[in-house]
């Protein structure tokens, strides 16, 4: 299915992307987008909270990361039937990083791909849902989780890998996500009160 780019979407990814940039974010971003940062952050978190709280505090993290896994698995069906585009793909002067190093596509390039993996975005969804599900599992971490989605999101546009709305609807299917692993979470250890931390 062919998907258009509203203009206010194209306009905001052009001034994040091309306009509103540094050397400093140059840097920054590419390690607010990664995964590995991101699990090696999560491995930290479960050996300490398995430290203070026991073993039960390990559920809490296997919920968590169920849920993650959910976000992935049904973020990529999505994508499967969207094909949409990634605007390193398709929008002239986009920057991005290849091999660790910032490039830019010519002002003449043509976008050639007919299909992509662009709508909505994986990174954006799952770590919504990981926030979410963190403040629903541990309600008091107050909202500093909420950053970790939001900062991602823009490190998204940022990279060129995806569009405003890419993000957007990342993060709305990560509040669903989130809240449909939080209600099965509850119902079970509601039936197994012995899961309960």
């Amino acid at each position: 299915m062919f998907f258009a780019t509203p203009a206010l979407d194209l306009r905001l990814f052009l001034l994040i992307n091309q306009h509103w940039h540094s050397g400093l974010l140059d840097t920054i971003m590419p390690l607010l987008s990664s995964m590995a940062v991101l699990f090696a952050l999560l491995a930290v978190a479960v050996a300490a909270a398995v430290l203070k709280g026991g073993k039960k505090q390990l559920i809490l993290f296997l919920v968590l990361l169920a849920g993650m896994g959910v976000s992935d698995f049904t973020t990529k069906l999505a994508k499967d039937g969207i094909h949409r585009v990634r605007p390193l793909n398709a929008v002239a002067g986009t920057r991005y990083v290849e091999n660790g190093e910032w490039r830019s596509r010519p002002d003449a390039f043509v976008r050639t791909k007919e299909n992509g993996t662009s709508y909505p975005s994986a990174h954006c969804a799952n770590t919504m849902t990981l926030a979410l599900l963190a403040l629903l599992l541990w309600p008091g971490l107050k909202a500093w989780p909420l950053v970790v989605p939001l900062l991602t999101g823009y490190s998204r546009v940022y990279l060129g890998k995806h569009y405003p709305t890419d993000v957007l609807a990342g993060w709305l299917w990560g509040v669903v996500v989130a809240g449909a692993v939080w209600l099965l979470w509850r119902e079970l250890s509601r039936r197994y009160p012995s899961l309960r931390p």
